[in-house]
């Protein structure tokens, strides 16, 4: 019992970040609890994503938004998972994309596609963009996976072209970043993704995909209910508390 305690609440470095512009609602401000942990077990991961919690490297973090809670978390139901006719379509169109799983890595065609995405990103939807260092990126996106983060890699005729990073938990897979490049986007690698991890959820007998967040209205998100069906949380319980996840559908 013990050590399930000590697994739950390894040693940790708990701050909150100061306000900043909130890049969901226009004119609202986000504050971020964030708990930096060096050496997280599975057993905390999964606990903490299971109760609306994110990771970044070492970082866990859930918003305190001060006055608004309009970040709600999502999972997908992997065992009773429908396929739309487009999802479909989206599988065949991969159908000679390699793909890799692997622990992250950092290699100069990360960085390259990575910025490459996200100049894209900035031109079509106004995304704010610099360019990420090797160290960023290293401390983001490679740092703190431990045993359960990977990478999964979609390489078309030898050439990276998407990275999704995942973490692998005892109950589920959690959706960490995708990115792709902007020239192969006749192959809709973003849903290719979501689909390939769920593949992989059903091979490894997990019944849940971690979503992020929900927030209604906003444009990023806007492609989170098309995968159906799908699980609600509202809030963010403590580890102690059982988390009331809910079945959820966006009204069309």
């Amino acid at each position: 019992m013990n050590e399930e305690l000590d697994l739950l609440n390894p040693p940790s470095t708990d701050f909150s970040m100061l306000d900043y512009e909130c890049a969901y609602i226009p004119g609202n401000q986000v504050r971020m609890h964030y708990k930096y942990v060096e050496n997280a077990s599975k057993t905390f991961a999964t606990a903490v994503i299971a109760r609306g919690w994110r990771r970044f490297g070492k970082y866990y973090f859930h918003p305190i938004c001060n006055g608004c809670n309009e970040c709600k978390s999502l999972r997908i139901d992997v065992n009773h998972y429908h396929y739309t006719k487009s999802q479909k379509k989206a599988i065949k169109r991969n159908k000679n994309t390699q793909i890799i799983v692997q622990k992250p890595t950092l290699t100069t065609a990360h960085i390259d596609l990575y910025n490459k995405y996200h100049a894209f990103k900035h031109q079509k939807d106004g995304w704010n963009h610099r360019n990420i260092s090797q160290r960023e990126y290293h401390e983001n996106f490679v740092d703190g996976a431990h045993e359960f983060g990977k990478e999964v890699l979609y390489i078309i005729d030898g050439k990276l072209v998407g990275v999704d990073l995942i973490d692998i938990l005892d109950d589920g897979i959690s959706s960490i970043y995708f990115y792709y490049d902007p020239d192969y986007a006749n192959l809709s690698l973003g849903t290719f993704s979501l689909l390939y991890q769920i593949k992989l959820a059903k091979i490894l007998e997990l019944p849940w995909i971690y979503l992020g967040y929900w927030v209604e209205g906003c444009k990023a998100f806007a492609y989170k209910p098309k995968f159906q069906p799908q699980e609600i949380l509202d809030g963010f319980p403590h580890i102690s508390e059982i988390p009331d996840w809910e079945a959820w559908s966006h009204p069309e």
